[in-house]
């Protein structure tokens, strides 16, 4: 009974072996690519030109300036503002949906409707994360 116990230790030891060494089937790390309209793409608004830009309500009131544009990690977009100070000192810094903005056919008007600067100085002060 000895030798059948060695030779059924050696199957599985050898079995074992192949298992470590046997490489597992490669998978598909495909990426499917979606054809766009790079002309209306190239139509929409640029981050780094919207920076800087007053904001201003219906009133055409200005009511701050396009600090940042972040995507959320869910992927939805929002405008950092900043509001009050002179000359960045002084200035509270606001995130409000990037949706709430209304964005004329260039870029170089932004309204925020409803919005005054006492308004959006109570909303919380964002605060960059590094």
């Amino acid at each position: 009974m000895k030798p059948f116990r060695s030779i059924l230790a050696a199957a599985g030891l050898g079995a074992a072996v192949l298992a470590v060494q046997t490489p597992l089937p490669a998978l598909s790390q495909a990426v499917a690519l979606v054809v766009v309209d790079v002309k209306a793409v190239a139509a929409g608004y640029r981050a780094s030109k919207l920076t800087g830009t007053s904001v201003v309500n219906e009133k055409n009131e200005k009511i701050g300036s396009v600090d940042d544009i972040i995507i959320g990690r869910d992927k939805v977009l929002f405008a950092v503002l900043e509001v009050g100070g002179f000359l960045g000192i002084g200035a509270h810094l606001v995130a409000v949906p990037f949706s709430d903005l209304q964005l004329d056919e260039t870029g170089k008007k932004i309204t925020l409707p409803g919005a005054s600067k006492d308004e959006l100085k109570k909303l919380p002060e964002f605060k960059y994360v590094s």
